[in-house]
């Protein structure tokens, strides 16, 4: 993705927010979403946004409101604000004044798993279907897909140790028999062709010392649905909610599945509740435990 947030002129404060950002190693996407938003408070003042005033926030709130701005973007742009005024320029006080809306979660896009099994099927070579396979066989973010490296697979332990995870996180990530095979495939493979190093990135991108990027990514995936006939929308990211919600249809307690996904909160997982099909079908309706009606008892004159 392009970075040119990242690439403008540093003022000593823009410096100092990309220093706080660094140190809780914020991924650089998120450093270019958190620059541009502190930025769009700058703008609607036309002065430094370290200088606002509670007043000035409710205004800038109000006016993206009216201003028809999405209430995911505005709340996108508050937890930027709440970084700003809380670490950067030490005024708490004023992050508290910044509102979050409520805003109805959409449920996710999620592929049966003979969907998932098609969409692997129909990437175009090794390395495309290795990288898709991590994604939905250990159910990683597709920045964290996009950055692994060869020492981060863990065959010993069968893990995935996953190093800069959402918000900086490090956790471990399932690693299966059939998934480390696919991976020494593409080892092998890699290798052969010369874009492999044992410190080197797992995926590597066009450049072998640069990783695959996380838009690389994304069209494989669109690419590979296409083919696979696959008429839903879909991106990296559908392949961690499918994960998620077969391990749940499997019957893998939830909070199992919190530690593999890497969420903070249970409250993120839960929400696999509402898509899982197959848990809800393998529940019995009280109604049938009552016994009142079988087939063919009912008259058809009603």
């Amino acid at each position: 993705m392009p970075h040119s947030a990242l690439d403008a002129p540093i003022s000593p404060l823009r410096q100092r927010l990309i220093d706080d950002m660094t140190l809780r190693r914020f991924s650089q996407e998120t450093q270019c979403i958190y620059l541009r938003d502190v930025g769009r408070l700058a703008t609607f003042l036309g002065r430094p946004p370290d200088t606002a005033t509670a007043d000035d926030l409710r205004r800038f709130q109000v006016w993206q409101q009216d201003d028809g701005v999405p209430v995911p973007t505005m709340n996108s742009i508050v937890s930027a604000l709440r970084f700003f005024f809380t670490h950067t320029v030490d005024r708490p006080d004023l992050a508290r004044k910044l509102v979050r809306l409520a805003h109805p979660r959409k449920l996710p896009v999620v592929l049966s798993r003979d969907e998932v099994a098609r969409l692997l099927n129909a990437t175009t070579c090794l390395k495309h279907q290795a990288a898709l396979s991590v994604a939905y066989g250990a159910g990683l973010r597709v920045a964290e897909v996009a950055t692994l490296k060869v020492t981060d697979i863990d065959s010993e332990r069968m893990l995935i140790q996953v190093e800069r995870g959402k918000g900086g996180r490090y956790h471990n990530a399932m690693l299966s028999a059939d998934l480390l095979t696919l991976l020494r495939q593409w080892w092998i493979a890699g290798r052969r062709q010369g874009v492999m190093h044992r410190d080197g990135w797992l995926f590597p991108g066009q450049h072998p010392m640069k990783p695959i990027s996380t838009r690389q990514l994304h069209r494989i995936v669109v690419e590979a649905a296409q083919a696979a006939d696959i008429a839903k929308r879909v991106g990296p990211h559908t392949l961690r909610h499918s994960f998620a919600t077969h391990l749940l249809e499997d019957g893998v307690d939830i909070r199992v599945i919190q530690v593999l996904l890497g969420h903070a909160k249970l409250d993120n997982t839960a929400l696999y509740a509402k898509i899982a099909t197959r848990t809800v079908r393998a529940v019995t309706s009280p109604l049938d435990r009552l016994g009142l009606f079988k087939p063919g008892e009912i008259s058809p004159d009603g």
